[in-house]
């Protein structure tokens, strides 16, 4: 099963049915994801060592400050191993100085930091889903799983799927959504969805096959001049980049004065110390460096044609079918358990997702006839 794109093959299945039975009339489809939580623990073995380590250094310090030169040098090599060793050398130095080491306190965080180094060494790592990763649902709460990125006629069949990890944007895969719905013999004239979707490479992807797209200029992505755009994504959701790594920007500002010029720019700022030990680091974080930014100069100038669709009739009767995805989301995760991943892995991810759009598609159709 490993090697056939069950999902799509499925979802071909019952598109054709579908259009044999003269159900789907519509030239639109409507595009949104959704997101499914791995049944997996979000941390790496290596993450908790760090966290809990940091966490006994900060609780002797508060006690002890002069105690930091007895202190081992931290590992920032991404080398589980490595990890070990230094949170082994770490524990000795405390557990041979009992005037430290006897503190309430101390002990607490210093026993939870032995029992972690146990578990891992057991265990390995405490992820066994390697291919999830975390997403944003807002700049302040985040999720460990998957997306499944969907297309939907305005009859409420599902067109295609793409499922990723995610921390993936929704924009960047439309132009596979829209490839997949042509291939299952939907002739797309209309696009409806959120601000994610329209990013300069989608306006003039629809643009060229003479397709509307019925969302919402988002200033930040449709206007945005920015470098290494294959890399950054930007989450709608939390209006934050993320970084290749998969880790969002903690906060954002915005320079210049606005509509003079092109001088505006949202200068978004990454967490240094995470960027420290990050393994992708290479290129994109320099040692030594005390912030780590990605910027977006925002054109005073917005784009004229979108605009002025967005204030047509055809743009606002179209608008109201959105709503349509969102309760088919909610169907998926509500009746048929899409909330939760079943196994690990993204190919097992792609199963459940494909028997899972297979029903809903079925279902629809029956009550369609």
């Amino acid at each position: 099963l490993k090697d056939t794109d069950l999902l799509n093959l499925l979802i071909n299945k019952t598109v054709a049915i579908a259009i044999e039975k003269g159900i789907i009339r519509s030239k639109s489809i409507i595009v949104d994801a959704t997101h499914t939580l791995s049944r997996s623990n979000p941390f790496l073995a290596i993450d908790v060592l760090r966290e809990r380590s940091k966490l006994l250094r900060k609780t002797v310090y508060s006690f002890e400050q002069e105690f930091k030169e007895h202190m081992p040098e931290k590992n920032t090599d991404n080398d589980l191993e490595k990890e070990l060793a230094y949170c082994k050398e770490l524990e000795k130095r405390i557990e041979n100085e009992p005037s430290i080491s006897s503190i309430p306190a101390v002990k607490e965080k210093l026993n939870l930091l032995k029992e972690t180094v146990e578990d891992t060494q057991e265990n390995f790592t405490l992820s066994k889903d390697t291919d999830a990763k975390t997403g944003h649902k807002s700049a302040d709460s985040s999720f460990f799983g998957y997306k499944t990125h969907l297309a939907m006629t305005e009859e409420r069949i599902i067109t295609a799927a793409v499922i990723t990890s995610g921390e993936k944007g929704d924009g960047p895969e439309l132009p596979r959504l829209l490839a997949i719905s042509q291939k299952n013999g939907i002739d797309v004239d209309t696009i409806i969805g959120d601000g994610a979707y329209t990013g300069k490479e989608n306006l003039k992807l629809t643009s060229e096959q003479n397709i509307k797209v019925v969302a919402r200029l988002n200033v930040t992505i449709a206007q945005g001049a920015r470098k290494d755009e294959d890399k950054f994504d930007y989450n709608k959701d939390a209006d934050r980049f993320v970084c290749p790594a998969g880790h969002l920007a903690i906060r954002k500002a915005r320079g210049g004065t606005k509509d003079v010029g092109k001088n505006q720019v949202d200068t978004y700022y990454f967490d240094v110390e995470k960027c420290k030990t990050c393994p992708l680091k290479n290129g994109c974080y320099k040692d030594g460096a005390k912030t780590k930014t990605y910027s977006v100069s925002i054109k005073s100038e917005l784009h004229q044609d979108q605009m002025a669709f967005q204030q047509t009739e055809y743009y606002k009767e179209k608008a109201k079918h959105r709503y349509k995805i969102e309760a088919k989301n909610s169907e998926l995760k509500n009746v048929h358990g899409y909330d939760r991943a079943l196994s690990y892995g993204i190919n097992n991810m792609q199963m459940q997702g494909a028997m899972a759009v297979f029903t809903v598609n079925l279902k629809r159709i029956l009550k369609l006839i």
